[in-house]
């Protein structure tokens, strides 16, 4: 069905009307605070038809109608308008963002915990797909006589740290092959290719046993995998929405902060996207928001927010953008720097 201007403001007036106040809405409140044009009968015509076309849903307790996933889907993709931050949620951001880090992965936390204390909705963040980074460069370090740190810095930006021990000692020089050896080898590459058994090629150009290059690999593998790429803050405040006032709704939503292997297939599969009630098989009633964090032309991964349909999609799409704007126009000098002190005078 195609909407005619008036019912598209009419679905906007009803959509921003139910995220205000909770309560389902009826033609008599849309008169009384939106310029509609037209009169209660009317309203009441065209509610009616926008809830057979499927755009509107009625209570049972209620004459007044809310919107169904449908109408929300309609909503974001064509009437939806950004928001202009208060004065305080702008300072709240730019104090909180003032915070300078070396490592490039910390930023996307800082933008998670900011996002969730704005929005106060769940939000959550996966580092970018380990597959899709470069390597340039890894680096170990002795620091005992049978104990090595592997360092691995991605073209991202991204560090990743591990400890490996070994049963037998481990030389000053033969740390220094390694170095020469895994960089002349994986400089440039994906990191995907730590899953390929690499002492098998590495062994023909090192007189090392397997026992001292397998569990190098096996540690870079297990550090590279860990689900500490997941980073999840407000579980506590989504709660307080009014929708969770019922168990069930609540009992979902914290059966689904539990699948983090659904909540990162979804944050993995565009830059932008709005995953809306039953349109995704185990969002009944909620939403999630998509976004990809891109600084500086870097992906540091991918930040959504979770909540109930009657989500202020408005409000998060402006919080999220707002955050990413400025983090790429006052932390990318910033890192620059980071970079250029790791990298010594």
């Amino acid at each position: 069905m195609e909407l005619d201007n008036r019912k598209k403001r009419i679905l906007q007036a009803i959509v921003n009307e139910y995220i205000d106040t909770v309560e389902p809405v009826s033609s008599g409140s849309l008169i009384q605070k939106y310029e509609l044009d037209c009169s209660s009968a009317t309203v009441r015509n065209e509610m009616a038809n926008l809830e057979k076309a499927g755009f509107l849903e009625k209570t049972h307790t209620s004459s007044g109608r809310i919107p169904s996933s449908k109408g929300y889907r309609f909503y974001v993709d064509k009437l939806l308008s950004e928001k202009n931050l208060s004065l305080n949620e702008i300072k709240y951001i730019n104090s909180t963002l003032q915070n300078r880090v070396d490592e490039m992965e910390e930023l996307t936390k800082i933008a998670t915990n900011t996002i969730s204390e704005i929005t106060h909705y769940t939000t959550v963040s996966i580092e970018p797909d380990a597959a899709k980074q470069k390597i340039q460069e890894i680096k170990f370090v002795l620091i005992g006589a049978r104990m090595l740190m592997a360092i691995i810095l991605t073209e991202n930006g991204t560090i990743k740290e591990t400890i490996i021990k070994f049963d037998s000692d481990i030389t000053e020089e033969q740390v220094e092959t390694l170095n020469t050896t895994f960089n002349n080898k994986l400089k440039g590459q994906y990191l995907s290719l730590i899953d390929m058994p690499l002492e098998q090629y590495i062994m023909n150009e090192m007189s090392y046993r397997v026992d001292v290059i397998k569990p190098i690999v096996e540690q870079i593998n297990k550090v590279l995998n860990d689900e500490s790429k997941f980073y999840l803050k407000g579980a506590n405040q989504a709660l307080d929405n009014p929708e969770f006032g019922s168990r069930d709704l609540a009992k979902r939503f914290l059966g689904l902060l539990d699948r983090k292997d659904f909540i990162s297939e979804i944050l993995g599969e565009d830059d932008f996207n709005v995953y809306i009630g039953s349109e995704e098989d185990g969002l009944k009633d909620l939403s999630i928001v998509t976004f990809r964090n891109k600084v500086n032309g870097k992906d540091l991964g991918t930040i959504g927010i979770i909540g109930p349909t009657r989500m202020d999609y408005s409000k998060v799409i402006s919080v999220l953008k707002y955050i990413n704007k400025e983090l790429n126009k006052d932390l990318s000098l910033g890192l620059e720097e980071g970079s250029d002190k790791r990298d010594g005078p």
